[in-house]
C-alpha cells in the first residue's frame, strides 16, 4: 500500500469518527464503563490477595525452647529450624523480653502481684516462627516438635486453615466474577460496534459497488475503532486512578486501625501504574479495532 492511500485511509478513520459522533460516543461509553468493570475487579482481586497475605506474615509459631540448655545446644536447635524448607524466618524471644512485655501489657495493681517473682522469671525462651505456606502450618509445627530440645510448639494451625479455604474461596469468586465481567463486556461491545458499522451499511455497499476491496473499507472501520478504544481507555485510566488513590488514601490517613485487620500493604497505585496503563490501552485499541472491522467485515458481501 502507497503512503498517500495509507494516509488516506487513516484520515477517513480520524473523520468517520466526528461524522458518526454519536454512535461513536456509544461505543466510548461501552469500552470505558466495560473497562472500569473488569479493571477494578481486577486490582480489588489483587489487592484483597495481598491483604490475605499480609494476615498470613502475620502469623507465627511460637517454639518454646526446654529450660537448661546450653548456648551451643540453642544455636543448634535454630539452625535445625531454619533448615525446614516451609521455614521464613526464625527470631528468637528471651524469656526476659517475653517478661518485660507482660508486665507493660498489665495494670499497676496486677504488676504488685508478681513482684515476688522477679528474681525467679517463670517464662520459657521461645522462637517466633514464620513459614512460608501457611496452609503447611500444622505440618511444619510437627516437624519442628520432633527436634531434640524442643518444649512444645503453638501454631494458630485452625486458623490458618480456616485463612487458607477463605482465600481459595474468595479467589474462586473473584476469578468467576471477572470471567462473568469479561464475557459480558465483550458481548455488550460487540453488540454496539455491530450497530455502529450497521448504520452505515449503505456506505459500505457504495464503497463495493465501485470497486473498493475489502481490505481499503476496512481501514478506516479499523483505525476508527482503535482510536476511540485508545481513548475509552485513557479515561477509564484517570477514574480508575482517581478513585482508588481516594479509596488508599481513606486507609493511609489512619493506618492505626486498618493495620489491625492487615490492610496496611494495599498496593500504592503508582507501583501499578506502567502495568495498568498498558493493559488499558492495548485491552482498548483491541477491543475497539477487531469489535469494529469484524461486525464491517459481515456487510462486505454485497
Amino acid at each position: 500500500m502507497k503512503i498517500s492511500s495509507a494516509r488516506y485511509l487513516v484520515g477517513q478513520g480520524m473523520k468517520s469518527i466526528w461524522r458518526n459522533r454519536m454512535m461513536s460516543f456509544a461505543s466510548f461509553c461501552i469500552i470505558l464503563v466495560s473497562l472500569l468493570m473488569v479493571g477494578v475487579s481486577v486490582l480489588a482481586t489483587i489487592n484483597l490477595n495481598r491483604i490475605i497475605e499480609g494476615i498470613e506474615d502475620q502469623s507465627e509459631a511460637a517454639v518454646i525452647i526446654k529450660d537448661g540448655i546450653t548456648q551451643e545446644q540453642q544455636d543448634q536447635l535454630r539452625s535445625q529450624i531454619e533448615q525446614i524448607p516451609n521455614i521464613a524466618e526464625v527470631r528468637f524471644y528471651s524469656k526476659d523480653e517475653a517478661w518485660e512485655k507482660m508486665k507493660s501489657d498489665m495494670k499497676e495493681e496486677q504488676q504488685d502481684l508478681f513482684r515476688y517473682s522477679e528474681d525467679e522469671n517463670p517464662l520459657p525462651d521461645t522462637f517466633r516462627v514464620t513459614v512460608k505456606d501457611i496452609g503447611q502450618m500444622a505440618d511444619t509445627a510437627l516437624v519442628i516438635g520432633s527436634l531434640e530440645n524442643v518444649d512444645t510448639v503453638k501454631s494458630p494451625t485452625e486458623f490458618a486453615n480456616q485463612l487458607v479455604s477463605i482465600k481459595n474461596i474468595i479467589m474462586i469468586i473473584m476469578t468467576a466474577v471477572i470471567a462473568a465481567l469479561i464475557v459480558v463486556c465483550l458481548i455488550i461491545i460487540s453488540n454496539t460496534t455491530r450497530a455502529s458499522v450497521f448504520s452505515r451499511r449503505k456506505e459500505i455497499n457504495i464503497m463495493k459497488y465501485v470497486g473498493a476491496n475489502n481490505t481499503f473499507i476496512r481501514i478506516p472501520f479499523f483505525i476508527e475503532g482503535m482510536v476511540v478504544g485508545v481513548l475509552a481507555a485513557g479515561a477509564a485510566l484517570l477514574l480508575t486512578k482517581f478513585a482508588y488513590e481516594s479509596v488508599y488514601g481513606i486507609f493511609e490517613n489512619d493506618m492505626s486501625l486498618w493495620s489491625i485487620l492487615g490492610v496496611d500493604n494495599l498496593y500504592p497505585f503508582n507501583d501499578m501504574l506502567v502495568k495498568v496503563t498498558v493493559a488499558y490501552l492495548m485491552a482498548g485499541a483491541v477491543i475497539g479495532a477487531l469489535g469494529t472491522s469484524i461486525s464491517a467485515g459481515k456487510h462486505l458481501k454485497v
